[in-house]
């Protein structure tokens, strides 16, 4: 059956045929009534390119470039416009066009109701076809878009936590576009990666909001790092659990009013991963361990100040070394008291004050003394920071 001669009658009055398939659209699809996303002469010149490229296939014998298709899946995924929607606009404009052809076809004698029944199967495979080179187009230029934005938000992450960004009006700009409040107080945390390019804290962005706890992350090759505003009731608290609900490894900062505090705070939060005790999972904020973060500030003089102190102690053979180090630690833990630490230790009051005797004896140092103490505790979170012992 040929539909040229419909064809050609309806090529003749294109313009207007784009202009009511525009019209119909924005009556019968809500999403593109918003001028502001998509203007009026966008949509025209989208329905009667499209509108070409059917009327086309019926005087052509070579496939159909299906350009048109790919352009309008293109320029609605870069308005913002829904895939749903933009496949319901293109189908109701398909419909109307093909509501014309039949009316067209009424006009020419040589075209009888059983062909163009016979012949609407080609026309709605034809449609088939075209949506998915509108959809496939879409797709692919919203993950462009999308990966784009990461791009972008990643590098305004970066340059928050680099210092690159000093003018407070750029601060807050950059704040803006990664949905954070222009005022603090804010948090930093890092964790630790298990692999080159993990991410530890998979869905955390989505976590956080929906605890109203705006957030900006950037992965990199060994942790995933993060700014947490802390604007809503108890924020602190609720980002800690939602962070110890991840099961990996995080040190978080202090709280900071500035974004200009921003890189500061990275370094407390990293110093805060580097005192987290064990391998397992946990968080550590900076503020809960003063002393183990200093430790974890100077690995070098930390290193030197468990052989000046500890040397002794872990020069032991391993059961005992890990014995007496368990012992101080329960000790330290338990504010010097032998008792509390028995009862922690499962073992009788007499056998802690044995071993502590023994790490006296040892390191030279008396757990009477004061500055003894100091050093004790301090080469002891040393050797926790480090995993010796």
């Amino acid at each position: 059956m040929d539909l040229s001669g419909v064809a050609s009658a309806l090529h003749a009055r294109l313009p207007q045929l784009g202009d009511r398939i525009a019209q119909r659209i924005r009556a019968d699809v809500e999403a593109y009534r918003d001028e502001s996303l998509i203007p009026y002469e966008s949509l025209r010149r989208s329905c009667t390119a499209n509108a070409d490229l059917v009327l086309s296939h019926f005087s052509r014998t070579d496939a159909a470039d299906p350009s048109p298709a790919r352009d309008t899946g293109r320029i609605r995924a870069e308005q913002g416009m829904p895939l749903a929607d933009t496949l319901h606009a293109y189908r109701v404009g398909f419909e109307l066009l093909w509501t014309e052809i039949v009316e067209e076809s009424r006009t020419h004698p040589e075209v009888t109701d059983a062909q163009l029944v016979s012949r609407s199967a080609d026309v709605w495979a034809l449609f088939g076809r075209y949506a998915e080179a509108v959809a496939a187009a879409h797709r692919e230029t919203s993950a462009e878009l999308a990966l784009q934005r990461e791009a972008r938000r990643s590098a305004l992450v970066e340059a928050l936590f680099t210092g690159v960004i000093a003018d407070r009006t750029t601060l807050w700009e950059a704040a803006r576009e990664l949905g954070l409040p222009e005022q603090g107080p804010y948090a930093v945390a890092v964790a630790a990666a298990t692999a080159p390019g993990a991410e530890p804290l998979t869905g955390i962005e989505s976590a956080l909001r929906e605890a109203q706890l705006p957030s900006a992350w950037r992965l990199l090759p060994d942790q995933q790092i993060g700014m947490v505003a802390l604007t809503a009731p108890n924020a602190e608290e609720t980002c800690v659990r939602i962070l110890r609900r991840a099961r990996a490894r995080v040190g978080l900062s202090p709280g900071f009013a500035s974004l200009r505090d921003t890189p500061q705070a990275l370094r407390f939060a990293r110093l805060a991963l580097a005192g987290l005790p064990g391998s397992g999972p946990g968080v550590a904020r900076f503020d809960d361990n003063p002393l183990a973060m200093l430790v974890a500030a100077a690995p070098a003089e930390a290193a030197h100040l468990v052989e000046t102190v500890l040397k002794p102690v872990l020069d032991l053979p391993v059961v005992d070394r890990a014995r007496l180090l368990e012992t101080l630690e329960h000790w330290f833990a338990a504010a010097g008291s032998a008792a509390e630490a028995a009862g922690t230790l499962f073992v009788h009051p007499n056998t802690v004050r044995y071993r502590l005797r023994r790490v006296e004896e040892l390191t030279g140092r008396s757990l009477t003394d004061p500055r003894a103490v100091a050093e004790l505790g301090a080469a002891l979170a040393a050797v926790r920071s480090s995993g010796v012992g």
